[in-house]
């Protein structure tokens, strides 16, 4: 379909496929090659509308691309309005579609086609959320029929012990079994293996860690198999160079449009009213734990606590300047300085103080996780309420799940939104922006 409107778009502005055949099949071959290394149909139930969003968003941008680059390779002359208003048709088309079948596709499952049977089995919390998902989110095409446990329940939902399970599974169609690991023995999880292996049933494992789990690469050594712990985004080449792109193109914007006039300003209202420089530099923890300097606009008096103790609500250190900059976030554009350089990016997880890493270290199971990336001018947890100073535990392990769901999750779409949602909460204002 998405080659179909691609084609009609082309005729409806050319009226002729011959006399562009070479124009067409250049088209028609670059949009299938962009979506094989895009993954724009690689999909499943579960898949969310961001992330489908973000798939067109970069299938499009990498298109529009190609196509425009197709008359720089080949000298072909361009008609700027003429070839934007293509684009613009088959965008909309492509996009218009692709709404119109998930939205379909999910009208469909929700109405009781196109479904899976599903049991669970085992019986705790995890299990519990999962088979509230099935349940509540019927769009997705689960059909929830029950689940197996050891534990004695009187639930309509019980189907009988785990020994039962097996018979259950081949006499009714169940399509997925959803195993708990905590419910499970070694053996036990063997014996489920094995079992979807022998009959052809697809055998899933709920983990048994309430902690963050981190996705998992197999890669092949010859014929030896390697698991690696752990795959992140940025891990490609390619997309840590693009990411590298954006935060110097971004960087270099704030830098001549907004610090260019900012600094003259700051520098006569911070020193009218206390004694020191405009800038503030302190080490922080950055990638893989190596410390930088990060840049600030000071906000607070002169003090020999400045790389000890966070600032606090009604900190006495904080000059009336420094009160707005800091709750407007003004004062952490100097840190766009840092990401020109090459010590920061615009999005990610905040640096810390070295003195603050060493306390959240024995607090937090997976804290270094966050330093596997550069750490950002802002982040989701950021965005997400977790921002400034750490009053509590359930503080900073919130704000570490979010930054390693960020690091594990990464797409510019999310880097976008999470910008957008910053300078909105600048302009409205923070509880914590202090």
């Amino acid at each position: 379909m998405h080659l179909l409107i691609i084609n009609s778009g082309f005729y409806y502005y050319n009226q002729s496929f011959t006399e562009n055949s070479f124009q067409l099949l250049y088209l028609n071959g670059s949009w299938i090659v962009i979506a094989y290394f895009v993954g724009i149909y690689k999909f499943n139930r579960q898949t969310k509308a961001p992330k489908v969003i973000a798939q067109l968003f970069y299938q499009f941008s990498v298109f529009a691309f190609a196509f425009f680059a197709f008359f720089a390779i080949f000298n072909q002359l361009l008609n700027l309005k003429f070839q934007l208003k293509f684009l613009t048709l088959i965008f909309f088309g492509i996009t218009l579609f692709r709404v119109l079948y998930f939205s379909g596709l999910r009208r469909y499952r929700f109405s009781g086609y196109n479904y899976k049977n599903v049991v669970v089995i085992g019986s705790n919390q995890g299990v519990n959320s999962l088979v509230e998902f099935f349940n509540e989110r019927l769009e997705f095409g689960f059909r929830f029929k029950g689940y197996f446990s050891n534990e004695s329940t009187k639930t309509k939902t019980y189907l009988g012990t785990i020994d039962d399970s097996f018979d259950y599974i081949l006499n009714n169609e169940i399509d997925e079994v959803y195993c708990s690991i905590a419910s499970l023995s070694n053996k036990e999880i063997t014996r489920f293996i094995n079992f979807g292996d022998d009959h052809v049933k697809v055998v899933k494992f709920i983990p048994d860690s309430k902690e963050l789990v981190s996705k998992m690469k197999l890669e092949y050594y010859g014929y030896l198999p390697i698991l690696s712990i752990r795959q992140l985004p940025f891990d490609k080449p390619i997309i840590k160079r693009l990411k590298r792109l954006f935060d110097i193109v971004f960087s270099l914007l704030i830098i001549l449009f907004v610090l260019s006039w900012l600094i003259p300003i700051l520098f006569i209202a911070v020193k009218l009213e206390s004694k020191g420089p405009l800038f503030f530099k302190q080490i922080r923890e950055g990638i893989k734990g190596n410390p930088f300097h990060c840049y600030k606009f000071r906000s607070m008096a002169i003090n020999n606590l400045s790389d000890e103790i966070q600032a606090t609500k009604n900190d006495l250190r904080i000059t009336k300047v420094g009160a707005f900059i800091r709750k407007t976030s003004i004062d952490e554009l100097p840190q766009f300085i840092n990401v020109f350089l090459g010590d920061m990016s615009v999005v990610g997880p905040r640096p810390h103080m070295l003195s603050q890493s060493k306390i959240f270290k024995k607090i937090v199971g997976k804290y270094m996780v966050r330093h596997f990336v550069k750490p950002g001018v802002t982040g989701l947890a950021q965005v997400k309420g977790y921002r400034g100073e750490i009053e509590k535990d359930s503080d900073i392990i919130n704000r570490v799940k979010y930054d390693i769901f960020y690091i594990e999750n990464w797409s510019f779409f999310l880097d976008i939104k999470i910008i957008l949602q910053t300078l909105l909460n600048a302009v409205k204002g923070e509880d914590k922006a202090y």
